[in-house]
């Protein structure tokens, strides 16, 4: 079954309990209500007449007086004569005088609800000259008139919750509709996404949490794509990279073997086969290190570390750099800096930021600690615009860099230790690489 329809079938069958307890309670009370009113009516009627008895006739007057006025009013009564337990008038049939009499309802004056074979009334009774006399005139009015009033006025009910129900049932469909429109949309958009069909994904209308998923399906297609991008762009990068050095190794490998080559070059070929050699190997143990980091969690310790411990480490690996480039490395620590990460892969990352720095300075590199936050920055020619959305993926390098694969690394730790990196502009006229971890 469709969500649709599992939606509205829930809904109706909701609805319909909800209505059958309210009916139900509304029947059972409804009927309470018209007793109660029709004993306030009776009181009403009672009082009116006792009062015209009170002026009309004095307590002298005989019960004949009483009985052909009361027998005028075509009202079902009786006129009850307290003191001798007996009935002196009644506009109602015999049977019901000796079945209410049998039941005792005539001396039981807290019975409001009398019954005479099949048929039951509402009463209420009024006293005749309380101060002088003992006779009292009681009311009925058969159940059955309040019982048709009831019936009624619940068929109208039904009529309503029917109506009701209709209409609440068309807008649950429309509601559900709504609802479960948008996620049909999104379920075509998730095929596009299996089939990889990136650039035909459309965005879809929706609001509340749909809209939250599907700002979320949208992102995630669009990380998806730029990941296969990215992945594609590694692989044409990585056999770039790799393909070089074996050319040249190759070229000069079979110059020798041919003979091609004199002594002296021969020896210029051996180095250069190493130096491509080491330059192969570093560019093939960065790959790993990333898909290592990328891939195993296992790979970090995360410890307490200080920042001035921290920075004194870079300073000395990077101090014979700095010398041979003839560059001013400076430094500014917080000394209640403290960051917690796996300290050899920090100082790896930070190594790459700061022999970066080096190679692209013209005179100056500064290094600043502060709280949670980490700068490097240079007084070099800085980051193109072009390249700074870019900078930190695989093999994407500037003019004078090495791998490509040094960034992406630092990247790669930092993101994995919970913080993050990002390249700015430096007021030093370089780049300037920010690195910030959380709380």
């Amino acid at each position: 079954m469709k969500l649709q329809s599992q939606l509205n079938v829930a809904f109706t069958a909701l609805l319909l309990v909800i209505l059958a307890v309210t009916g139900y309670v509304i029947y059972s009370m409804i009927l309470e209500m018209l007793i109660d009113n029709e004993k306030t009516e009776l009181q009403q009627k009672g009082e009116l007449l006792v009062d015209v008895l009170n002026e009309q006739y004095r307590p002298q007057g005989n019960v004949q007086d009483f009985g052909g006025f009361l027998e005028d009013q075509d009202l079902q009564l009786f006129l009850y004569d307290r003191r001798q337990n007996q009935v002196l008038m009644s506009t109602m049939p015999e049977q019901y005088v000796k079945g209410f009499s049998a039941n005792d309802y005539f001396a039981e004056t807290r019975e409001d609800l009398w019954e005479a074979g099949n048929s039951k009334f509402v009463t209420s009774r009024i006293l005749i000259y309380p101060e002088q006399t003992s006779l009292e005139l009681i009311l009925l009015t058969p159940l059955t008139d309040l019982q048709v009033i009831q019936q009624d006025f619940f068929r109208r009910l039904i009529l309503v919750f029917l109506i009701g129900t209709i209409a609440a049932v068309f807008l649950s469909y429309l509601l559900t509709n709504k609802l479960v429109t948008p996620l049909t949309k999104l379920k075509k958009q998730l095929k596009k996404i299996e089939n990889r069909q990136f650039d035909k994904i459309e965005r879809v209308k929706a609001t509340g949490e749909i809209k939250e998923v599907e700002q979320g399906v949208y992102d995630m297609a669009t990380e998806l794509n730029r990941y296969m991008k990215s992945q594609q762009a590694f692989f044409q990068n990585a056999s770039h990279e790799l393909k070089t050095p074996l050319m040249t190794i190759q070229g000069y490998a079979e110059g020798i073997r041919d003979n091609v080559f004199d002594d002296d070059d021969k020896e210029k070929g051996l180095e250069m086969m190493v130096t491509e050699v080491n330059r192969l190997k570093k560019i093939i143990n960065e790959m790993i290190l990333l898909a290592k980091l990328d891939s195993e969690q296992t790979e970090y310790q995360p410890a307490r570390i200080k920042g001035s411990e921290l920075i004194d480490q870079v300073l000395g690996r990077a101090f014979p750099l700095v010398s041979e480039n003839d560059i001013s490395l400076e430094h500014v620590v917080d000394e209640q800096s403290v960051f917690f990460a796996d300290q050899e892969k920090l100082l790896r990352a930070l190594l790459n930021l700061t022999f970066n720095a080096i190679r692209h300075a013209h005179s100056r590199v500064e290094i600043t600690v502060k709280h949670k936050t980490i700068m490097v920055e240079d007084d070099g020619e800085g980051v193109s615009e072009d390249l700074i959305p870019h900078i930190f993926h695989r093999f994407v390098k500037g003019k004078t860099g090495e791998t490509g694969l040094g960034l992406a690394i630092a990247r790669a730790i930092i993101e994995q230790s919970g913080g993050k990196i990002m390249v700015e502009k430096s007021e030093l006229g370089g780049a300037k690489f920010v690195i910030i971890f959380p709380e």
